[in-house]
């Protein structure tokens, strides 16, 4: 089926590295992008340094990419393995870069769910809106919220 883009500015995997998707997310077949994604994130479950590849994207992309008015969507669980300190010092600089600020947890669907993860603890201070994704419905009120 094709698609196309929704926005002017990028896209990037977050692992042990920030991994950029943009060049394919370009393919308007998605099944193509999707195989191309899927070769371009190397380190997929290898877990997740939130705060690293938070610092690579505000140094490196953020300029690049945010324009006036971004909102900026973060899809993760919270689960970090590196350095809690980097990753609040990392969200806030991204925090100030963004107008809207929104995390995706795939586990807030979960009705037992509760936000207990150091890495989910430190970002939240900084996110304006903290939604499930995880089923259709979830999906429907993103797009509400966007």
């Amino acid at each position: 089926m094709p698609w196309r883009r929704a926005s002017t500015g990028g896209g990037v995997c977050l692992g042990t590295r920030l991994t950029r998707l943009t060049p394919a997310l370009r393919y308007k077949d998605i099944d193509q992008a999707v195989r191309r994604i899927s070769r371009a994130v190397v380190d997929w479950s290898g877990g997740t340094r939130i705060g690293e590849s938070l610092r690579t994207f505000n140094y490196q992309w953020a300029r690049r990419v945010l324009g006036r008015g971004a909102v900026l969507l973060i899809i993760s669980d919270g689960w970090d393995r590196g350095e809690i300190t980097l990753l609040d010092k990392e969200m806030a600089r991204l925090r100030r870069s963004v107008s809207h600020l929104i995390w995706l947890n795939p586990l807030l669907g979960s009705a037992d769910y509760q936000p207990l993860v150091r890495g989910i603890q430190a970002a939240l201070p900084y996110v304006d809106e903290f939604l499930p994704l995880h089923d259709l419905d979830s999906f429907e009120r993103l797009a509400k919220t966007l």
